[in-house]
């Protein structure tokens, strides 16, 4: 795989490290780009964790192939190579990590696996291609995990990170005329899977959240915090789509369905109404990390984190996260 510019400043000190076997040299060169690689292992895997595990896959791969970069190729191009086989070598041996059947009544499913991505873990300086909004958006990642494991790397390296065929092709070990081939099938099925939303990856993308986020966000967490249910309802819109993860079976289409699920959980209810919200983002969508105080504990409790995606003021999709004990998600235990 070659690119046709001049060795730069990064190649040179990644091969005299490589060359002298100096672990600490490596790590510094190769650590600038964990963000980024770790950002596009999420992007196949839909998982932060499994991300964050694939991340460092990628720079034991690195390492022990060190001999075999000789610079022809940007070291970001040889990472990213390196990550994206270690993805796909990491699902085809997992059997749990496709979508599922969702269980409502339209063709829907639920993608189990999936986990949010704080926002405090992105790149400071990114590309715009790496984490434009439109494609860590929560929607984008559970559209890419119903596509068949090649195809996803293809439509990811072509379609989000911009290269050309030719480098996909190589990377992946094709020809070009099937990336050609698997980029056209992806591209439908993300059509299918994403009707409403804007398709042009490529395009100048929204970064952050507007006014209007910020307002529902709130209004969201005022609502919650008085129990005020009714407040609640009018936030949603009637064709609400909800989801609870990891937890199956959980999807409800319909903001009354989804409320009645809520108080029939015991949510609400005496002992397990005393809410504290925290405003937050990740995926770079608005979130509100929800705390409970029961009666037999006297401090506030992280226990979930709510996903919004709102349209025309109203939130039109929203996904539900465990949140106990999840520390990478930079959020306080308790208040």
């Amino acid at each position: 795989m070659t690119d046709a510019r001049p060795l730069g400043a990064d190649e040179a000190t990644f091969i005299e490290a490589a060359r002298s076997g100096d672990t600490a040299r490596f790590a510094l060169v190769t650590e600038r780009h964990r963000r980024e690689l770790q950002v596009h292992c999420y992007r196949m895997l839909a998982n932060y964790e499994d991300a964050q595990d694939m991340t460092q896959e990628t720079f034991l791969r690195a390492w022990n192939k060190r001999e075999s970069f000789k610079g022809h190729a940007a070291l970001r191009t040889w990472l990213y190579r390196i990550a994206t086989n270690a993805c796909l070598d990491f699902l085809e041996k997992r059997n749990d990590r496709t979508p599922v059947p969702s269980g409502l009544p339209d063709p829907g499913s639920e993608v189990l696996y999936l986990q949010p991505y704080p926002d405090r873990m992105l790149p400071a300086d990114p590309q715009e291609s790496v984490v434009a909004r439109e494609t860590i958006e929560l929607a984008f990642i559970v559209a890419v995990q119903h596509l068949p494991l090649r195809q996803r790397a293809v439509f990811i390296l072509r379609d989000v990170l911009g290269w050309p065929a030719s480098k996909v092709a190589d990377a992946l070990e094709l020809t070009v005329a099937s990336v050609t081939s698997a980029l056209q099938r992806a591209r439908v099925t993300m059509r299918e899977q994403l009707p409403d939303r804007r398709l042009d990856w490529r395009s100048p993308a929204t970064r952050e959240l507007s006014k209007v986020e910020r307002g529902v966000v709130k209004s969201y967490i005022d609502a919650h915090e008085r129990n005020d249910l009714d407040g609640l309802m009018a936030l949603l819109r009637n064709d609400l789509r909800f989801v609870m993860l990891p937890d199956p079976g959980t999807s409800s289409t319909g903001a009354e369905d989804a409320v009645d699920g809520w108080v029939s959980g015991g949510l609400f209810r005496p002992g397990y109404d005393d809410w504290r919200c925290i405003a937050t983002t990740v995926n770079r969508m608005p979130a509100a990390a929800l705390y409970l105080r029961t009666p037999d504990y006297p401090e506030y409790r992280l226990l979930n984190i709510a996903v919004l995606h709102i349209a025309d003021g109203k939130i039109a999709e929203l996904t539900g996260f465990d949140a106990t004990d999840k520390p990478w998600l930079g959020l306080p235990p308790t208040l």
